[in-house]
């Protein structure tokens, strides 16, 4: 399911990265994270109804950082939001996503490890964008394009041609 999960993520990123970029509509995308945000948080239902480990209530939890960040995309979008609210979650976020690159690390997962740590810093990005008077959008439009290319677009085909 991961590989699924994360092919979508990737287009959504891609598309908010244009959306910072001024490529399209805010409300456009509104649609898109609603959609990606949603399918994430089934997958988390699933993933919890299924879990038995700590390993599986982990995967769950990550995951649904992941729908609650786009659910929260797409509320910000299309009903014109400031998103300080959203920029704080994404703090909340980056700050979580070490701790799971370093659990990734010790459990011999260095691709897993990185990719974690990129995704930190795109959330920290996103809540400079929203809670500081930083100017970062210029840098973080292509880099969301970037990282939704990079760590979810390929690592999701991948997974799903099974050779992850």
């Amino acid at each position: 399911m991961l590989g699924v999960v994360l092919l979508f993520v990737g287009v959504v990123l891609i598309v908010n990265g244009l959306t910072l970029a001024g490529r399209i509509e805010a409300k456009e995308a509104a649609v898109l994270n609603l959609l990606v945000g949603s399918l994430s948080a089934f997958a988390g239902v699933l993933g919890a109804v299924q879990a038995s480990t700590t390993a599986d209530f982990l995967a769950v939890g990550t995951g649904l950082l992941f729908a609650f960040t786009y659910l929260y995309v797409a509320a910000v979008n299309w009903f014109g939001l400031r998103g300080a609210g959203l920029g704080w979650y994404c703090l909340f976020v980056a700050i979580t996503a070490l701790p799971v690159s370093w659990e990734a690390w010790q459990q011999d997962d260095p691709r897993m490890a990185a990719i974690w740590l990129i995704w930190s810093s795109l959330w920290l990005l996103f809540f400079i964008d929203g809670c500081t008077r930083v100017a970062v959008k210029r840098f973080l439009a292509p880099y969301a394009v970037l990282v939704g290319i990079v760590t979810c677009w390929i690592p999701g085909l991948l997974m799903l041609f099974g050779r992850w």
